[in-house]
This record gives structure tokens, sequence and C-alpha cells, in this order.
């Protein structure tokens, strides 16, 4: 049977957002930030800004925060240093260079992967100057909190380069918010915005699945969006800078009186026709070698991200998400337009957006000769006459290849997500069997419990295979790791039901062995405590994954506390034996201390881990191994009393009074 065409999806997304008011409450935003009333930023370089908390009850407040470049001066010098990139760090941006650190350009398997060679996520370091000098305006920062305070969601906005710089607004947003519950969501909606980074920039944004935030509407003949992907910006230097000069009076002209018309003169046709040219063979030398693959060709480092809306002014838009077809696409359109309009276009985004809004909603029709054939070829056929593009035009037949590529890639997550649910089943046997080994320790007479039969165990074959099955288990969710980060996988995969539980009851079940290993042979000694330095990355991410789950239910208040009445079937705390060995290595301590200060931190740390397991004991938090008469715990829970009683009796001849916890006048 013929799948679904989803080629109407893309109108469809398009059509959506042309219906809400997202766009032209953005575009209006952006047209009171372009007014610099509350311009923010270092000397010589303010930023147009705006900021509005909107709607009617506490429950649906949404905020809109604006930046416009009609501030920004073209630099002084060589303008093609717009073309530099710098890693985050250039600017002091440590909120995310944690998140976005050693990502890789080119992981094997990927599409357009270069061989796995480390590239640092790096943007334009131009536009992280200007960025960084508004975030530390305090005015920016009193602003922003409010919204961030007042709103349950927040839409970050800007025209030309204040779209960029709205961008660089968002990745900061998401990345403070992170660690904060409940969580504003985030939209950045740009409008006719240079590139912002490289590819490991989109990369990153994809493994933090971020892409979904973003929206950048680029009218279909501008130029600006497209400059950044000319690798060299040194031949059309004098263009570029009258460009940049032209742009910022025609954003500053209702401040200055000036006519947007009178200006566009003040750029010749010559510089139009240049840089139009070159821009246009750039992106062609991109597509001559594979799309993404800059490294083969050593061309523009700079990568889009986040999903593209093209638009026309007769009211036609599409949108697009794939990094090969939205560059496709940015040459298939520019190559409809002419250097003239390829200029104008870019100060034209209100005419666009009302057109848009106005007209999108429309019925389309086909006329009978055009009658597709089949759905396929029907929402192929919407798609082009959504971007404006006549059947009968030399690029509609590029312009199909470009969608049929995007529909290929746009499938391939969720055939993997339905082969990697036949892989987890084939693994499950894995789990079982190390289930199988848990209920036997627990049984067993020497009464050591599952984690230190497992790190005390012998040669025997059993223990072998439980050993040999923890590490395919291991494999099997590393892999599904590295699919997730490198887009892989749907979206919204790390939220499924599905995949949050097994996950979770496999770092439940699993990582108790794993932190045995790592103490029966003395990797303390050589790295450090497991929790701060032994633990793998996987489990980190499956907790955020199930913190998530419990904060989305706790939203929606399908989450009930039930007390248990029973030990629970595997410890809640899948840390819980890592806190046993350093309260171990406490206690050792605590013997052999002479110095008073340090005696009394490593009890300080002592009682807090008495209080805490104990607290896990009573709430029965905890697996019936825990407590099993010769487990680490239990043992160390003996040695812990007796070495208190002992300091107790040598302290109370001494301090009886405060022993007996009386207050001495």
């Amino acid at each position: 049977m013929e799948e679904t065409s989803s080629f109407e999806t893309s109108e469809m997304t398009a059509n959506f957002l042309a219906s809400t008011p997202l766009l032209t409450e953005s575009w209006r935003l952006c047209q009171l930030a372009n007014a610099s009333h509350g311009a923010v930023g270092g000397e010589g370089e303010k930023v147009g800004f705006a900021a509005e908390i909107g709607g009617t009850t506490t429950s649906r407040r949404v905020g809109y925060v604006a930046f416009s470049a009609a501030g920004i001066a073209p630099p002084p010098g060589e303008p093609g240093g717009w073309g530099k990139l710098v890693g985050l760090e250039a600017a002091g941006c440590c909120w995310a260079k944690s998140l976005f650190s050693d990502r890789r350009s080119g992981e094997e398997g990927e599409e357009g992967g270069g061989g796995g060679e480390l590239e640092p996520v790096m943007v334009c370091g131009e536009l992280l100057r200007i960025f960084w000098s508004v975030y530390q305006d305090t005015r920016f920062q009193s602003q922003i909190s409010e919204v961030m305070r007042e709103c349950n969601s927040v839409v970050v906005t800007g025209h030309s380069i204040g779209g960029t710089i709205a961008s660089l607004c968002a990745i900061w947003l998401l990345s403070c918010l992170e660690s904060t519950s409940p969580r504003p969501s985030v939209l950045c909606i740009t409008f006719g915005s240079p590139l912002l980074g490289n590819e490991s920039l989109s990369r990153a944004i994809l493994a933090q699945r971020w892409a979904g935030n973003f929206c950048h509407v680029v009218s279909r003949h501008d130029i600006v969006p497209r400059l950044l992907f000319v690798p060299d910006l040194a031949p059309v230097t004098h263009q570029l800078h009258s460009l940049l000069h032209f742009c910022h009076l025609s954003l500053s002209a209702p401040q200055l009186g000036t006519s947007p018309l009178g200006l566009l003169q003040q750029l010749t046709d010559e510089a139009k026709t240049k840089l139009f040219h070159h821009v246009m063979a750039s992106l062609h030398a991109l597509l001559e070698f594979g799309g993404e693959g800059r490294k083969a060709n050593k061309g523009s480092s700079f990568s889009p991200f986040g999903n593209y809306f093209f638009c026309s002014q007769d009211g036609g838009a599409i949108c697009v998400d794939n990094a090969a077809s939205v560059v496709r696409m940015m040459y298939l359109l520019l190559g409809m337009g002419s250097p003239s309009c390829s200029i104008d276009s870019h100060l034209n985004y209100g005419v666009v957006v009302e057109k848009v809004c106005s007209q999108f909603l429309t019925n389309r029709s086909f006329l009978q000769s055009e009658l597709p054939e089949s759905s396929y070829d029907a929402g192929l056929a919407l798609a082009l006459q959504s971007s404006g593009i006549d059947s009968q035009e030399p690029i509609a037949r590029p312009a199909k290849d470009c969608l049929k590529i995007a529909k290929r890639l746009g499938r391939k997550p969720s055939l993997n997500c339905a082969n990697l649910a036949i892989k987890l089943s084939q693994v499950t046997p894995y789990r079982a069997e190390i289930e199988w080994y848990k209920e036997s320790c627990d049984r067993c007479d020497d009464q050591m419990g599952y984690y230190d039969s497992f790190k005390h165990r012998g040669a025997s074959r059993r223990d072998a295979k439980v050993n040999m099955n923890r590490h395919k288990l291991a494999r099997f969710w590393d892999n599904v790791i590295t699919m997730l980060e490198t887009n892989h996988l749907p979206h919204d995969f790390h939220k499924r039901a599905k995949w949050v539980n097994a996950s979770q009851f496999y770092k439940l079940l699993v990582e108790p062995l794993d932190i045995a290993e790592y103490y029966r042979i003395g990797m303390q000694r050589i790295k450090g405590h497991y929790i701060t330095c032994g633990r793998e990355k996987r489990y980190q991410i499956f907790d955020r994954w199930w913190k998530e789950g419990i904060d989305r239910q706790e939203e929606s208040n399908t989450m009930m506390m039930v007390m248990r009445s029973k030990f629970a079937s595997l410890t809640q705390d899948t840390l819980f034996w890592a806190r046993v060995e350093e309260a171990r290595e406490w206690l050792e301590s605590v013997r052999t201390e002479r110095d008073p200060g340090k005696a009394a931190e490593l009890w300080e740390k002592l009682d807090g881990f008495e209080r805490y397991a104990r607290g896990l004991v009573e709430k029965k938090e905890i697996s019936k191994d825990v407590v099993a008469k010769n487990s680490s715990y239990s043992l160390w829970v003996k040695d812990y009393q007796e070495v208190k009683s002992q300091v107790e009796t040598l302290l109370r001849p001494q301090f009886p009074n405060l022993m007996d916890a009386e207050v001495v006048p």
C-alpha cells in the first residue's frame, strides 16, 4: 500500500503557524524594537530591544522579547569579520560551553559525516560580542527576568541581525532552563536573520532536542539569510560594507525621517549584482559538493538549524526542517529573484507577514488538467504551490527532488525507532537473566545480597554470564544515546513512556553491578569515587529523562504518592551503593584522624549518610538485599554504631553535660 504523503505536512505546518497570532505579534514587537526606545548594550552598538507580556490569565501569559539591529552600525575596518567563527567561551559563555562541549561535527554514520573529527561549537564572533554586550546590560537582565517570572511561554524574536541576536538569546534561555522546574516554553521566531554558527552548533541543538524551538522566516529572495554561506567574504568586502550600512540606515529610517526608497539608491546596481552572483556561486558550489559536505570542499563553515519558514509576497509558505533541504531551497528560491529584489525583500517582511496571514488560509485547488494521480503527487504539488513555485517553471523539478530528500530523511528517525524496539526485545533476555541472578543472590545462605555477591564473585560460569550480559546491555543503551544525539531518532523519543520506563528499569537493575565492578577492581584509587569520577554518561541522561517525566506527571496532577508496605524490588537510589562505599572510607578515616576539625567534618558526613540511609529503609525504598545480614551496608551500620559508641565513651567523662545534650549556663 502506498505510504501517505508527508509533503502536505510542510504546507500544513506553515498553514498552522500563519493561522496563529505568533507571526503578526512577533513582527509587531520587531517594529517596536526597531524604534530603539528600549535600546540595550554597550556604547556604539545599542541593540533595539522591546519586551511585552500578553495574555488574560496567569496560566496563559505569553511574553514577547524582540531585538533589532537598528542601533548596530557597521564595524570599522573589514566587515569580512562577520564570517569569522569563535568558540562560545570567547565571550565567557560558560552557560553554553558545558552543554555544547565535545560535539563531533562528523560522527560516523551521520549524514554528511566526515569521520569523527572533533570540532567545537562555534558562532559568528561579531554577533556573539554584540549579544554579550546586551547580556551584561542590567536593563536587559531586569526585563528578561520579569518576563521569565511572569510568563509560562516566551517568544524571542528579531529582524535581520536582531534575529540572530534573538537566536543566541533563545539558546541562553534554553540552557538556563535545563535546571529549572517548571520551565516555561521558549520559541524563537526570526525574520531574515543571517546564519549563526557552524555545523557543530546545528548538531548540538539537534542533540539537545531544541531544533523545534526555532522558526526562521525567510522571504524567498532575501539575500541576508544566505550571506554567510559564502566561505570567503574578502572579494565582496566593499559591497558587504555598503549592504550593512544600507540596512543600518534603513532600519533607522523611521527615527531619522529618511525614506527607504531614497536609501535604496545608496546601494549601487553594480554592488547588488556582484553580491548576488557571489552568493549564488557559493551556494551552487556548496550543493555540488554534497549539500552539507563543507569539509570536502572547504566551503562555508556556517550551517542552518531549526525550522525554515520560506514565504513569498503572494502569501505562499512552506516549512522545511532538514539542513540539506534548507540549503537547496535557499539556492533555488534565490535563483528565481534578481539582485535588486534580493535586497528589497529584506526590508519587506511586514508585507510578507501580512500577506501570509491573510491569504494563506484561502482554498487551493488544481486545474483539472494538472490533477495529480496519487496522494503522494498531490502532497508534492501542494508543497511546491505553497512555496510560490509554478509546476511549469524550470526549478520545479529540482525543487521536487529537494522535497523528496526531505521526506526520506524525515521518516528515517521513525523507522530507526521501530527497529530499536525490536532490538530492545532481543536484549530483554539478558535483563531477565540478571533479574534471576539477583533473586538467587537474595536467597543465598551467605546473606550478602545482590551487590556484594557480584562484587566478591568468583570464577563461576554463572557470574561470568551475568557480567557478559551487563556489557551487552551497556552497548545497547550506549547505542541508543548515540542515535539520539545524532538526530537518528524522533525528536520526542526521550519523552516516550516506553523508553523512559525501560531505561529507568535498566538503570535500577544494572547500575549497582557497575558500581560493584568499579570498587572490585579498585578504580576509586585511580580515578576517584564513582559518583564524581566513574559514573557513565548514559545513567546521567536516564536520570534526566526520569525527572522530566515526573515533572510532567506533577504538572498534569496524575502522580499519586503511595507509601510502600514492603521493600522495593530494586533500590530506588541507584547510587546508594556508591554512597555506602564512600561512607566506609569516611569511617576508616575517622578511626585514625587526629585533627579535631577534620574529624568533625568526617562525622558530619557520616551522620548525614546514616540519616539518609535510615530514611530510605523506613520508607522501604530499598531492596531487601540492602538489609541482608552480611551486606556492605549492614556491616557499615554495625561498624558505625561501634565507633560512635567508642567516641561517646571517650568523651562522656570529659563533657558529661554536652553528651547528655544539656544547656550549660
